[in-house]
């Protein structure tokens, strides 16, 4: 079979403009994801606030169980149902943001918990509420555990933001689509796709090492 590239080469600008969109609606759910994720993960952390812990641990459950894909349909095509009508893009951000929470909000638990329980203990002997010293004592060296974890999360992410093609969002698969619907050369376009996405993905796999390095030879990271 015979390849040929020149409808990906023709609707290489579209593709770019996609990546661009890609790129985005990746940032604005990362952000989204990683506020998410600090309040339920601390909100996780004590058991004896049951309503907050019950709450927190709902959604975590609720979202890791249900699919991705679902989630984004129920917001584009269920919220209508009930009057509320959001634009494609912010539904992708909210699906996107929603569903990367619960998986930040355990990377949040996990560092937290990672942290020696007599650094808040002494934090309190010496005067410091529960709220300051988790602020000023614990969540400064959890930060740094926790970069690595979320750069994985962020590549996951960039991936999973496939998927908001089907809302109608220009982002790079949807381009590529649009691209297949007059050219019909799906294998290819689809290759180049995957090579946006590869590119994508392993830019940002070489900031996260490049990053994690420095920590390394700061001594922040172990």
């Amino acid at each position: 079979m015979d390849l040929d590239f020149s409808p990906v080469w023709q609707g290489w600008p579209d593709l770019l403009r996609g990546a661009a969109v890609t790129v985005e609606i990746t940032a604005c759910a990362l952000a989204l994801g990683c506020v998410l994720g600090l309040l339920v993960g601390i909100g996780r952390l004590n058991p004896k606030r049951r309503w907050i812990y019950g709450l927190c641990t709902a959604y975590v459950a609720a979202i890791r169980g249900t699919p991705l894909l679902v989630q984004l349909f129920i917001l584009f095509f269920g919220l209508p149902h009930f009057g509320i009508l959001l634009p494609a893009f912010l539904c992708g951000v909210l699906g996107l943001g929603v569903y990367s929470g619960a998986y930040v909000s355990e990377i949040v638990r996990g560092a937290i918990q990672s942290i020696d329980r007599g650094q808040t203990l002494a934090a309190q002997s010496l005067g410091m509420t529960p709220a300051v010293a988790m602020r000023q004592i614990v969540l400064p060296q959890a930060v740094v555990r926790m970069i690595p974890p979320l750069g994985n999360e962020f590549i996951a992410l960039i991936k999973n933001s496939a998927l908001v093609s089907l809302l109608t969002i220009h982002d790079v698969m949807h381009e590529g689509q649009k691209i297949i619907s007059v050219s019909y050369r799906s294998l290819e376009v689809y290759l180049a796709i995957a090579l946006v996405y590869f590119v994508l993905t392993g830019a940002v796999t070489l900031v996260l090492r490049h990053f994690e390095r420095r920590l390394r030879q700061g001594g922040l990271l172990r």
